[in-house]
């Protein structure tokens, strides 16, 4: 007992007579060094019955022992959730109390837990610990890391219920099952339009902004959405990644596409109102009949611009809907709608 007393006074008085011949890294006790060693040899001799997991302390296995167990000893007094280890706890608790005591040197931000301070140094370090080693891909978080492994590796662990479907991250299975259910969680404040995705009522706030986030590098032209910068740089590039699987023919548009394929389906779209008339294509209209006379059922709740096809309407939407089509001659504010 006493040799205990005398080595947790070294604790204080810091000294620590046991190095580490591997990092110099200094002990107060023997048993301390013992331990950290394993870390260098990456010895693991205490073993898990349940499903033979490794750990380098004792005290280690009996904390991943209560997985299996189901024990969670340790409780919150604030909202009652419970925990298995007592550090899972103090961190859970800092929920509440709003205490973030890991700081970050370079700019100052404050984080909860030492892990999360940890990965966040990497966005100032630049530093991708893990590596894939099917692609040589680099990652900041082993999270990111396992996730993309499953490009590789074809898994799928998370299932909808609903139709079998499988997904790569759960987010993604988050996002999927709102198909089913018809939940639209984010709301625009400014029209009331609902979205599945946060990333798509972003991109539709850029319509009340104004702001083009998407520039093309070859002629300075902005655009509202990132398919609609993808679509025009192909004029530059003279990609057709659209293939008609009859003639092979390509183009630039899915729209275009569609068009086309009706020379073979025989599906005719344009309808003369003049004489009930009906052509596969517009420019197959003959002299008597004119742009203007052909139906267009889908019309623009902005403008009123009317389209003969739903995609063409869509098209217009994403890339010219967020011009001000109605200015204020006193204060030039522009407005969407009248």
């Amino acid at each position: 007992m006493r040799s205990l007393f005398t080595a947790h006074k070294r604790n204080h008085t810091r000294e620590w007579p046991y190095k580490c011949e591997e990092c110099s890294k200094g002990f107060y006790q023997s048993s301390q060094l013992k331990t950290h060693q394993r870390s260098h040899t990456g010895e693991r001799p205490y073993k898990c019955d349940e499903c033979g997991k490794g750990f380098s302390q004792r005290s280690s296995l009996t904390q991943h022992e209560k997985i299996h167990t189901g024990e969670r000893p340790y409780t919150c007094e604030e909202c009652g959730k419970r925990f298995y280890q007592r550090s899972k706890l103090a961190e859970h608790q800092r929920i509440h109390t709003g205490e973030r005591p890991y700081t970050c040197e370079e700019c100052g931000k404050g984080f909860s837990q030492r892990s999360t301070l940890t990965h966040h140094q990497r966005v100032h370090t630049g530093e991708k610990p893990y590596k894939c080693e099917e692609c040589g891909k680099g990652f900041q978080q082993r999270s990111y890391f396992k996730i993309h492994q499953r490009i590789h590796t074809g898994e799928r662990p998370y299932k909808c219920e609903k139709c079998g479907k499988g997904f790569s991250q759960k987010s993604s299975l988050t996002q999927h099952q709102r198909i089913h259910t018809g939940e639209r969680p984010y709301k625009c404040e400014e029209c009331g339009k609902d979205f599945k995705e946060r990333s798509y009522l972003k991109e539709h706030q850029r319509v009340h902004t104004g702001e083009r986030h998407y520039k093309c590098k070859e002629c300075g032209k902005s655009f509202y959405f990132r398919a609609g910068l993808t679509q025009h740089q192909r004029i530059h590039t003279g990609e057709r990644p659209y293939k008609c699987k009859e003639c092979g023919k390509g183009f630039k548009q899915g729209a275009h596409l569609n068009e086309h394929q009706k020379i073979h389906t025989g599906e005719k779209s344009y309808k003369c109102k003049e004489c009930n008339k009906t052509f596969n294509e517009i420019q197959n209209l003959p002299p008597h009949h004119s742009v203007d006379t052909v139906e267009k059922p889908y019309k623009c709740g902005g403008c009123g611009k009317p389209f003969n096809q739903r995609s063409d309407l869509v098209y217009y939407q994403k890339n010219h809907a967020g011009k001000n089509l109605y200015t204020c001659e006193e204060c030039g504010k522009g407005f969407h709608y009248r």
